[in-house]
């Protein structure tokens, strides 16, 4: 049975709502790490700054790829960049990163991913050997992928102004005919599922680093997409709302944007997420919410309720997804906030994360 909830948690609700209802404003002197965690920070850059300066509606939709028709080809382009440290961690690495990165953008847009293209900055000093087997990486992704690098650019930097190397891409999708996605199509009784167990890539990384002593082998769980997303197209069609890859930030940020987007609210139920015990391990050593650790082969799905399980059941069968699970339900109430029924019976509301305990996770 649910909690009741109270006249004062009713007053608190109200006053967080009429809060988050309004636009993020960019009001900082200086940048900080916070700015590129996924969190209110980072909301507030883009949406303070980036934004009403460019004034593009396709910017608008904050949506993980822009959308554009050439002709009768229906296409959609994102771009990205990879500054993760170490640039070799527990389940993969920079090369492989930048490349299904690139591509889970245009898999969340609907988009079967075509080509992409490839900057390189590398740190003089750099070695031969680490550089030849990133090249490897970035081949190797991009096969699996099924897209092919058309074109690039290759810059060195003096030692100290790189982290080894940086890599920058911009990728080209043709858009699925049976996608009909948007941040802001999410209804009261539709469904939220992950395709997997959530925080295994910000915790690989903070393991490679040596930040913690922990037992169990975590590995990163960097992997492309698009075979998941094709599958739920396939089973759900136009019930499928939107698709969100929860990279910086973590689930949580991917909520409360769609929250935001869609004006509805979500009821997440804690017991139902699916965490690696050492990655909550982890995430209790360091006072966080696992919903807030990064993911980099996981993604959200909204889906019309009666589509719930199919799609559950599609994303079970792929690699990966075994352990996809509906961790949540729209409701209507109150708009624009994510709310967490906790294992103790209690409810709290679930926020962006705030400042940037985490390293840079890509």
């Amino acid at each position: 049975m649910a909690t009741p909830v109270t006249d004062r948690e009713t007053r608190i609700l109200g006053i967080i709502e009429k809060t988050r209802a309004k636009r993020p404003k960019f009001r900082d002197e200086r940048i900080t790490m916070s700015h590129g965690a996924g969190g209110k920070a980072t909301a507030a850059l883009i949406e303070g700054l980036l934004l009403p300066a460019f004034a593009s509606p396709a910017l608008d939709r904050l949506g993980d790829a822009g959308e554009l028709t050439v002709g009768t080809a229906e296409l959609a382009m994102t771009t990205d960049s990879f500054v993760v440290r170490p640039i070799v961690f527990p389940g993969g690495s920079i090369g492989e990163l930048a490349v299904n990165g690139t591509v889970n953008d245009l898999a969340m847009a609907g988009a079967r991913p075509l080509a992409l293209t490839l900057s390189l900055i590398l740190e003089e000093g750099l070695g031969a050997d680490v550089l030849k087997a990133e090249i490897a990486a970035i081949a190797r992704a991009a096969e699996v992928a099924g897209v092919k690098i058309i074109a690039g650019d290759t810059k060195v930097v003096e030692r100290g102004h790189c982290d080894q190397m940086y890599i920058c891409t911009t990728g080209l999708g043709r858009r699925d005919p049976r996608a009909t996605l948007s941040p802001a199509s999410l209804r009261p009784g539709d469904a939220i599922l992950v395709s997997g167990p959530i925080g295994e890539h910000g915790t690989a990384i903070m393991l490679a680093r040596g930040e913690f002593e922990l037992g169990a082998e975590i590995v990163s769980d960097t992997r492309c997409l698009w075979p998941h997303v094709d599958a739920l197209l396939d089973v759900c069609g136009p019930e499928l709302r939107c698709l969100r890859d929860a990279t910086r930030g973590g689930v949580a940020s991917v909520l409360n944007e769609l929250a935001r987007a869609s004006g509805v609210a979500m009821l997440v139920r804690e017991a139902a997420v699916p965490v690696h015990p050492a990655v909550a391990g982890a995430a209790e050593i360091l006072g966080i919410d696992p919903m807030h650790v990064a993911n980099e082969g996981v993604f959200v799905a909204v889906v019309q309720q009666e589509k719930a399980e199919a799609a559950l059941a599609a994303l079970r069968a792929m690699e990966g997804g075994e352990q996809a699970a509906h961790i949540a339900d729209v409701r209507t109430e109150p708009p624009g906030m994510v709310l967490v029924e906790t294992a103790f019976g209690g409810r709290r509301v679930m926020d962006q994360l705030v400042g940037d305990p985490l390293p840079r996770i890509c």
